[in-house]
């Protein structure tokens, strides 16, 4: 009786424990408090990497890279309506960018804000292009004596490796439809084509012209203003003797020239001081996201949803983690959505630039699918929905796009490179005998043969027709009209909804109004977005990693902050390096689209 005594209270301290680890106490929000949100790195649609190792790292006190775009937007609309939060502090030294589309979904739900009443305060060290277009949003925008604005326009360039390859003596062949399908280019060729040239010229000028548009709208500035700033910025410093925040300042891009302890003070009028007399009582995004969450949980048990899935990164075969789009993995979150009976219409989130066209017929099935099930499925278009992102698109009931989404790139390709002049040089030859046509016509070793290339430009223009037949059928177009949009070409937003290729110019909440609508939901239906579930042990393995790293963060935080604050400089060439491989490993014919923009 006393053992199974022991065993009871034994069980019982456990069971506490395990709770314990899963419970995590909110935190605590004054009565009157200014929401500071200073977004690290980029603003991405997804974070990327496994969600345990993403929650030790930040228990470890590790600086993130990504801030989630979701994260802010809501945060801003919750503020909005909480009277505990009169005003926000922007501060963005630590932000390093966002596509277009992602910061006009941030710079809406600012301007949602203003709306009700409250301020915006914006105050950097120095101000980029990105981070001004944010900035400008604020009600007051206040930059250090010693900083500066430096609007660059945008441009796109890239590295050419022919001649290397030639040195090399690699041969690199390119099989591919369309001629603006520019993707390899860089392989082949020593400089931009002709086709690529035009259609960069054409999305850029779009790019800057909207840029100049908003920002000049918001500081109640003229294009031409941004323009002069940005064209005669060397000019301007001459004059002013260097003085950077002095050019910014007489052009009417900021409120006024502050240091941060100046900023301070004009926020301490806002919402007061804090308990030392010092600050000004705040919250965090991060804290005020996680008071907002448990507060959103309690509508997750109504019925009438619409579910959101977010397909975010390279498109690649099986099952892939968050910040890259697994074929399997993706499909499998709108089968689910499809199955839940309270998920009442669908959105699919897109910011990718293709990838594997198999992966992209996998979840292209699933969209159709939920269609054919009499679910509304909607497209919301992110910062680019290329080549493989507008495949996965076509067979939507409604498509939306930003004005300056990048999207189109209708085509598909494929490379490969023989080494046999390569190994010639250093004396290797290949030689042997095959029992088929084939054999050993797929090796690397061996000169390109007449029938693996017949193999595959035909395989490139089977795919090549399927993706027209399926962008055909789902914009009710004839093939005809489709291949003369597509051929590889991209095209800006504002242009892809002339084009019939897109439906509707809006964002996101646009989207999700736009699927309730079809689902005739009412009024307070709730928004859920469909992710991979943690298991209860993962869940479990989450919070015990946390506090361990909690508790050695202690110790050990400033030493790893200080390492990865010298290793971030290069964390944009990891993720290219990391990209490239992904791609190469994938050996696959390819609907993927390089239209980076800088």
């Amino acid at each position: 009786m006393l053992r199974r005594a022991l065993h009871l209270i034994l069980l019982l301290i456990i069971f506490g424990f395990i709770i314990g680890a899963l419970r995590s106490s909110l935190p605590h929000l004054p009565a009157k408090a200014a929401l500071v949100i200073q977004p690290v790195g980029q603003i991405v649609e997804q974070r990327s990497g496994d969600p345990l190792e993403i929650a030790f790292n930040e228990a470890r006190g590790q600086r993130q890279t990504e801030t989630l775009l979701w994260d802010i937007t809501e945060t801003l609309r919750a503020a909005a309506k909480d009277s505990r939060i009169p005003a926000i502090v922007l501060q963005l030294d630590d932000f390093t960018g966002a596509g277009q589309p992602t910061l006009e979904e941030v710079a809406a739900a600012m301007r949602e804000f203003r709306a009700a009443g409250k301020k915006i305060i914006a105050y950097g060290s120095s101000f980029s292009q990105s981070q001004y277009y944010l900035a400008a949003q604020a009600d007051e925008v206040y930059l250090d004596p010693l900083g500066e604005v430096l609007l660059e326009g945008y441009e796109r360039y890239r590295m050419y490796y022919k001649g290397l390859l030639d040195k090399l003596a690699v041969d690199v062949h390119l099989f591919r439809v369309g001629e603006f399908k520019s993707a390899a280019e860089d392989l082949v060729r020593t400089g931009m084509s002709d086709e690529d040239r035009l259609e960069a010229r054409v999305y850029l000028e779009a790019l800057w012209t909207s840029y100049k548009a908003t920002v000049g709208k918001a500081r109640d500035l003229s294009p031409e203003v941004i323009d002069q700033y940005a064209n005669g910025y060397i000019d301007a410093l001459r004059t002013n003797s260097g003085d950077a925040a002095r050019v910014a300042l007489e052009a009417g891009l900021v409120t006024g020239i502050k240091t941060a302890d100046e900023v301070t003070t004009r926020v301490q009028e806002l919402v007061g001081e804090d308990e030392s007399g010092g600050g000004y009582p705040a919250i965090d995004l991060g804290d005020y996201t996680r008071i907002h969450a448990a507060e959103q949980q309690l509508r997750r048990g109504a019925k009438g949803r619409v579910g959101v899935v977010v397909a975010s990164g390279e498109i690649l075969d099986g099952r892939q983690p968050s910040g890259v789009i697994g074929g399997i993995t993706t499909a499998d979150l709108l089968r689910e959505a499809r199955d839940d009976d309270d998920i009442a219409a669908v959105v699919l989130r897109i910011d990718s630039p293709g990838g594997s066209i198999f992966a992209s017929e996998q979840i292209y099935r699933e969209v159709a699918a939920i269609k054919a099930a009499g679910k509304p499925v909607v497209v919301s278009m992110g910062d680019l929905a290329a080549s493989g992102g507008y495949y996965v698109a076509a067979p939507a009931d409604e498509i939306f796009a930003s004005a300056t989404t990048i999207t189109g790139s209708i085509g598909i390709y494929s490379v490969l490179p023989t080494l046999d002049r390569t190994l010639g040089k250093f004396g290797v030859t290949v030689d042997g005998v095959g029992t088929t046509a084939l054999s050993g016509k797929l090796r690397l070793d061996r000169p390109l043969d007449p029938l693996l290339k017949d193999y595959l430009q035909l395989n490139i223009e089977r795919g090549y027709e399927l993706f027209v037949g399926h962008v055909a059928a789902g914009r009710n177009k004839t093939r005809d009209q489709v291949d003369a949009l597509g051929r590889g070409r991209v095209w800006i937003g504002s242009e892809a909804k002339a084009q019939g290729l897109v439906d509707t110019l809006g964002g996101f909440d646009d989207a999700v109004k736009a699927a309730a609508r079809r689902a005739n939901l009412k009024p307070g239906y709730a928004v859920e977005r469909v992710e991979p579930e943690l298991s209860w042990a993962e869940q479990l393995a989450m919070q015990l990693k946390v506090r361990a790293a909690r508790l050695s963060g202690n110790v050990l935080g400033p030493a790893v902050g200080e390492v990865q604050a010298a290793l971030e400089p290069l964390a944009p060439l990891s993720r290219e390096l990391a990209r490239v491989k992904r791609l190469a490993a994938s050996q696959k014919t390819l609907a993927y689209c390089f239209c980076s923009v800088e």
